[in-house]
């Protein structure tokens, strides 16, 4: 008695590298990127800086590198 397999239909994921990640995934490590940046900035070159704040500049500089 022979048994019968069971065939998966294919899928699209194993067509192409097309990977779909939810917001939390790439908004978290960038959050936490931007936080140890702040923590190794000594106090005396934060409040020396006269232009915008760290932060505003920081933040300046990860919204310029996103895709619009």
């Amino acid at each position: 008695m022979t048994a019968r397999t069971e065939t998966r239909p294919h899928s699209r994921s194993t067509d192409g590298a097309e990977v779909r990640l939810p917001w939390w995934a790439v908004v978290l490590p960038a959050l936490a990127f931007a936080a140890l940046l702040l923590l190794i900035v000594e106090p005396g070159q934060a409040h020396a800086a006269t232009g915008a704040p760290a932060i505003g500049r920081l933040l300046g500089h990860v919204l310029g590198l996103m895709p619009a």
